[in-house]
């Protein structure tokens, strides 16, 4: 068996970010990867601006200030947006959060610090040179790289491009993938549920995964367990697809047809990986009518294992071909609160969750088919091969907030 590394350096080495780009506006921009470093062509701020409301001052002007403060006649108003004249030695601006500071003033007095008077103003404090001075240039430096290439864009990155003035970025077109699910046992949720059928969660829980990391997903159903029912369902999802994702159907029994309809549409490399749950991967091609491939993997039919094999592994092959660099979840390293004496010889992805004294405890029922526990935990313990737990030991732990992002 692969270990879980070995496949997942597979599937890396295997994708290639879409080559298409788009330029879209910001508004649009959310969970999208940026495809070219973006470059900013103006300061930010763009002036010496004041961090605070008050009054701009020179601070050799404040040397003799006492108990008493000092008492300045207030020359000028400065709101934001507007820009104030020279300072005369001697007297004090009313400014305001954001405003440029006046040529000559070499700090602001938080309003706080002062006392108005009839076009006057009584300072109660002596600032350091540049205090409550926010400089040019001090967020982003004109010609500086602001946001580099293969990130997927959040809040804050697309807010950072708003504020150099950049009113759309560059990003790759959204990966799209073709998904069905094989098995006649399947019925859909609404359904009447005749006896030995099962109601479709594979469907809803991998197409709200995909959708999720920004795929455009194109849903082909259930497909029956007849061998020319699913290749036509890959040649229907290899036509307008970058990939094609299954769950089930991937053994070697004999109303398993996704093997050989892979092998008849393409090529298929069956993999089965160290790993509790889902063992058995499907990784290949699929043939597209115009020429070219598209990629294929098969997951597991078992809930859990599906969950698991696509946040772990599918998730990672995705990322890459949207051309995100870093694609790999961060692990934490918590306090066991749990035993685990009876260790599997694969790695396993144990469902649990911190508990209010930060340490991991585990669903009692870590069934493959449990999607129960899927809902009760927030994350999962990677447990090495046949590692027994003691309660206090240190375990790795990704969250779900982690992989879901």
């Amino acid at each position: 068996m692969l270990s879980y590394e070995q496949a997942l350096e597979q599937l890396l080495a295997a994708a290639r970010p879409v080559e298409e780009i788009r330029h879209v506006p910001l508004t649009a921009a959310a969970g999208r990867v940026l495809a070219k470093a973006q470059v900013s062509a103006v300061d930010v701020p763009p002036l010496d601006n004041s961090a605070m409301d008050g009054y701009a001052v020179r601070v050799a002007d404040l040397t003799g200030l006492g108990e008493a403060g000092i008492t300045l006649p207030v020359s000028q108003r400065i709101p934001a947006g507007t820009v104030g004249s020279e300072l005369q030695p001697g007297s004090a601006a009313r400014i305001f959060t954001g405003a440029p500071v006046p040529a000559g003033a070499d700090a602001v007095i938080m309003q706080e610090r002062c006392v108005t008077g009839d076009g006057v103003v009584t300072l109660n404090h002596l600032p350091r040179p540049g205090e409550n001075i926010r400089r040019r240039g001090e967020d982003i430096a004109a010609g500086s790289q602001i946001l580099p290439a293969g990130i997927r864009l959040r809040a804050q990155e697309i807010a950072l491009a708003a504020s150099a003035g950049l009113p759309e970025l560059p990003v790759h077109r959204r990966v799209r993938v073709g998904v069905f699910f094989t098995g006649d046992e399947l019925v859909q949720p609404g359904e009447p549920l005749p006896p030995g059928a099962i109601y479709n969660s594979n469907r809803y829980l991998l197409r709200t995964l995909l959708e999720g990391l920004g795929c455009e997903v194109r849903d082909l159903g259930s497909v029956p367990d007849r061998l020319d029912a699913t290749r036509d369902a890959l040649r229907r999802a290899a036509a307008d697809n970058d990939l094609i994702v299954t769950s089930g159907g991937v053994s070697v029994g004999e109303e398993d047809h996704v093997k050989p309809a892979v092998e008849a549409e393409g090529r298929l490399d069956m993999w089965k990986i160290a790993i509790k749950p889902g063992k058995p991967l499907a990784f290949g091609e699929v043939r597209k009518p115009e020429g070219g491939n598209a990629w294929f993997i098969g997951l597991p039919g078992n809930p859990v294992a599906a969950f698991v094999t696509c946040a772990m592994l599918v998730r990672p092959f995705i990322l890459r071909l949207q051309g995100v660099a870093d694609v790999l979840p961060k692990t934490l390293s918590l306090i066991a609160d749990y035993s685990w004496s009876r260790p599997d010889g694969r790695l396993e992805f144990l469902r649990g969750r911190i508990n209010d004294a930060g340490r991991v405890e585990l669903y009692p029922n870590q069934g493959s088919a449990v999607v129960t526990s899927l809902c009760w935990s927030d994350g999962l313990v990677l447990n090495p091969p046949g590692q027994a737990v003691q309660a206090g030991d240190s375990v790795r732990f990704v969250t779900f907030a982690e992989l879901l992002a």
